[in-house]
């Protein structure tokens, strides 16, 4: 039985992790608190991350702890806006958090991070992008919610035409004027409220066991393509069946 949640900062994204909270607080039988942000405040941290970095997407093989990588990681954990371009194994990164925290279940700790995070798929032999990976801590990438689930093909295609003309990306407006369909970008106003389905699956998985809703409409779900993402964060109704009445009268 979870008793308390802890949420974490990211202060340089769009995430409000205070919101975030408030929301996350009506819906559970628990304690929900904020605190600052986790990152940068735990020792041997800039190692970790060196040693959990993705090398290759089609390489199982993570880490480089040369001089120059353990540099970079002290930066960006001293000043997140600087990071950026790297994928981490989720996995590595969760069990760097869980040794320096040591929480029982009981205390479910929540960092909202600035990075991106994957996990390894044994089916296809690569590396895929995620918003959470569950557990304690469950880490929760707020870059993730932009990069991990797939957007429209037309996106990539309007933001390849758009670099090959102006040298960089075009403003959101103009991206979801030409590509057909919903999706979130880096920033994106709506990232608190899309995040708050992520945080409660975070919460769900230590109460129940069960990692996200099979259901694609619901908020506890895991969505793999921009459009479901929407669909399940930012739609009516907010829950399936079953996690209406655990959650959906807050």
């Amino acid at each position: 039985m979870v008793e308390r949640v802890t949420l974490y900062r990211a202060p340089t994204t769009a995430a409000d992790a205070d919101a975030v909270a408030d929301w996350l607080d009506g819906r559970v039988d628990a304690e929900v608190t904020v605190a600052d942000r986790l990152l940068g405040e735990l020792d041997d941290l800039a190692e970790s991350f060196a040693e959990a970095r993705v090398l290759s997407p089609y390489d199982r093989e993570t880490g480089n702890t040369m001089t120059g990588i353990l540099r970079y990681e002290e930066r960006a954990l001293e000043s997140p806006e600087r990071a950026g371009g790297v994928i981490y194994d989720g996995l590595a990164v969760q069990e760097a958090l869980r040794r320096r925290l040591a929480a029982p279940l009981e205390h479910l700790h929540v960092p909202l991070v600035d990075r991106v995070v994957g996990t390894w798929g044994d089916h296809d032999g690569r590396w895929h992008k995620r918003v959470a990976v569950l557990g304690q801590p469950a880490v929760v990438s707020v870059p993730g919610l932009y990069e991990a689930p797939a957007k429209p093909e037309a996106y990539y295609k309007a933001k390849q035409s758009s670099a090959l003309l102006s040298g960089g990306p075009p403003p959101r407006e103009v991206l979801e004027a030409e590509v057909d369909g919903d999706f979130l970008v880096a920033d994106d106003p709506r990232t608190t409220d899309a995040i708050c389905g992520y945080v409660l699956a975070a919460y769900d998985y230590l109460e129940t066991g069960t990692a996200f809703c099979e259901e694609p409409g619901c908020r506890l779900h895991d969505a793999h393509r921009q459009p479901a993402l929407v669909e399940a964060q930012l739609r009516e109704p907010a829950f399936c069946e079953r996690h209406a009445r655990l959650y959906g009268d807050g």
